[in-house]
């Protein structure tokens, strides 16, 4: 089976930021606000007289990824309204550089490379916006080629191309092929990734394709049985409901499920994907913030386990939940079930199992947690490893814990 170095690094990277961005953003309803709530065109458009992010927008946004510990971010040049984030080149006037005389896409990217952060570009499929896409889709297919053909040469090497709306004409064709090939021309190191949606959640499509995806939840293992070609995994999610600012939208994820989610991703290794969407200025709300910078708290506690690890099928017995990845001559034991110590009234302790029995057959020579260095009482008989892993100690709880096993 072939692997690509492009997707080897890609799996590596581990964590990154979506950024959902554009017109959308200045009604602060969501990013299919247009489309969802049947907004005229003409009252739609009323947004161009408005958007005009603030001069350091990229700057901020990129730091926040950064200390966040994303290692890149993937932004919305054009979304489904149609409205592109970059110049055009004279494709149309609707886009950044006519509205408010700024290519909103090279800031991104000159923002990026100042913080060592990879930009990829998410590009819609299907377009609102564009007449030839209900009217002549082989027209339109020229248009959106030539769209691409853009942000691929204009902007140096960039990390990948996410598109995003095959499925809103399934039975269409697309001409990948030629799509694929022209992105290749000028970015062969590019991964290429094509959203399955919701309702094909990490399924395979075209061979130039280097990652499937899963669309909010959880990800899963892959079936790359019949593919000629090792394929990568990407799952994104949102903070709230929404991809694109929703003012009114309060029904935020606990940081623990983000958490949890995210070291599920690399027990399949799956890249996480997290959204925020920012407001009409390019800013974060206060809240985003929050989330990215406790995020970001537990990532620089375990980042040594989140990037070059592997899965093993190491199981331990009666403990689903927690799973091992490899790396070298260092086993990392992900703890998904532990308490905080102390007396239950205060901590609502529940029932806790220390023993985490399983199988190896290699000598381990020490065990810690990766957050403190702490060394964890371990025995080993054989083959059979028993870690006593301890409750937490009043005054922590890291949702998801990672031992250090040296062999």
């Amino acid at each position: 089976m072939i692997i690509e170095q492009r997707v080897k690094d890609f799996e590596k990277l581990g964590f990154g930021m979506f950024v959902h961005f554009g017109l959308y953003s200045v009604l602060g309803k969501g990013e299919w606000a247009k489309f969802n709530l049947g907004i005229p065109w003409d009252e739609y458009l009323k947004t161009l007289k408005i958007f005009n992010p603030k001069k350091d927008w990229a700057d901020e946004l990129v730091s926040n990824a950064k200390n966040a510990g994303c290692k890149y971010i993937t932004l919305t040049t054009r979304h489904h309204d149609g409205f592109s984030l970059y110049d055009t080149k004279g494709l149309n006037d609707y886009d950044a550089v006519h509205v408010c005389g700024r290519d909103l896409i090279k800031e991104f990217v000159d923002a990026c490379r100042k913080q060592d952060v990879i930009p990829f570009f998410y590009h819609t499929l299907l377009d609102w916006h564009e007449e030839s896409y209900k009217e002549n889709f082989k027209e339109y297919l020229v248009y959106l080629r030539k769209s691409v053909e853009i942000i691929c040469s204009n902007y140096g090497k960039i990390g990948g191309i996410w598109f995003d709306g095959k499925w809103d004409k399934p039975n269409e064709d697309w001409e990948e092929d030629a799509l694929y090939s022209l992105i290749r021309s000028y970015q062969p190191d590019a991964m290429i990734i094509n959203n399955t949606g919701l309702s094909q959640r990490g399924a395979l499509g075209h061979i130039e394709l280097d990652s499937v995806t899963f669309e909010r939840g959880r990800p899963k293992a892959i079936n790359l049985e019949d593919s000629p070609k090792y394929i990568a995994s990407e799952m994104c999610e949102t903070l709230a409901d929404h991809w694109g600012y929703a003012k009114n939208d309060f029904n935020f994820k606990s940081c623990a499920e983000l958490i949890q989610t995210f070291a599920i991703c690399r027990r399949y290794k799956s890249n996480f994907l997290l959204n925020v969407g920012p407001k009409e200025d390019g800013t974060l709300r206060s809240i985003d913030k929050a989330y990215l910078e406790i995020i970001g708290d537990w990532y620089k506690l375990n980042s040594e386990a989140l990037h070059t690890p592997a899965p093993v099928d190491i199981t331990i017995n009666g403990k689903p939940d927690n799973f091992f990845l490899k790396d070298g001559n260092n086993y990392y034991l992900f703890f998904s079930d532990l308490d905080t110590s102390g007396d239950e009234n205060v901590t609502f302790k529940h029932d806790t199992n220390l023993n985490n029995i399983f199988t190896l057959d290699q000598k381990v020579k020490s065990v810690c947690w990766l957050d403190s260095g702490e060394e964890l009482s371990f025995t080993q008989e054989g083959n059979t490893v028993n870690i006593q892993a301890k409750p937490y100690k009043y005054g922590e709880s890291y949702v998801v814990r990672i031992a250090k096993i040296t062999v």
